[in-house]
């Protein structure tokens, strides 16, 4: 791809943004800053795994997968404003998520802790997770506000705060687990693998790259799952104090 066709391409993002000005979806600015930011964040890290990868140090690839894990907590985060410590747990739950499938891939011997296998894979996962988290605590906020006569009058006759908001909880993780799923369902049909069909047209056996894409998607799924539930059973406990009352927060 020239330079000329990638300045070109910015036509569509002009687009996103003529579509939230007519809108009045006060976007344009989160959309121009999100594209300034992709256009550094990328050139900045090509040149690092470029180094990275020909280095082949674990320590620098568990550094990279450390960084990629708090600017996901950093960003999932942000769906928690008024809620105190929401970094800190979605930072918890997208690294666990992250960290215990990786071990597991790699104890078993399905993977090897390369950095030319591990990062990408990483980045995938981190990125699902970092959703999926967002998406939880997210709809826990709102439906905890909105049902909050419910939970009160639940916890006046006798109900624990976890019994309390049992049902907002159970919908809250699903909400995040859903696009995870509807990912799955859709997969080979409806979206086409970046990480397959780049293998296909670089000369891998189509049975081969479906392996590999196979693979991501069984690591997605178990990744994600685990961040929404350690995402949703930390975030709860923040509403409420020690004497299982509900707090008032700023959200």
């Amino acid at each position: 791809m020239s330079f000329s066709a990638l300045l070109l391409s910015l036509t569509l993002v002009i687009i996103s943004v003529l579509i939230s000005a007519r809108q009045k979806l006060q976007l344009e600015k989160d959309i121009l800053i999100g594209t300034v930011r992709a256009v550094i964040q990328l050139l900045a890290v090509g040149f690092v795994l470029n180094y990275v990868f020909h280095i082949s140090d674990w320590r620098l690839t568990l550094i990279m997968l450390t960084v990629m894990i708090l600017a996901a907590g950093q960003n999932a985060a942000k769906r928690g404003k008024g809620m105190p410590g929401a970094f800190g747990i979605v930072t918890a739950a997208i690294g666990g998520g992250t960290f215990v499938t990786i071990i597991i891939m790699v104890g078993l011997g399905i993977i090897t802790f390369d950095p030319t296998k591990v990062i990408p894979i990483g980045g995938m996962v981190i990125g699902n997770s970092m959703i999926g988290a967002g998406l939880v605590l997210n709809r826990l906020m709102a439906e905890i506000k909105q049902k909050r006569l419910e939970i009160e009058a639940a916890l006046a006759l006798g109900a624990t705060s976890r019994q309390a908001v049992e049902g907002i909880l159970r919908s809250s993780i699903k909400a995040g687990l859903i696009p995870t799923i509807d990912s799955l369902k859709t997969l080979g049909i409806v979206q086409l693998p970046g990480m397959m069909t780049g293998l296909i047209l670089a000369g891998t056996s189509p049975l081969q790259a479906v392996r590999y894409q196979m693979l991501v998607a069984f690591m997605l799924s178990s990744t994600v799952s685990i961040s929404c539930v350690i995402v949703g059973l930390l975030a709860y406990r923040r509403f409420f104090s020690q004497h299982y009352q509900l707090l008032e927060l700023k959200y």
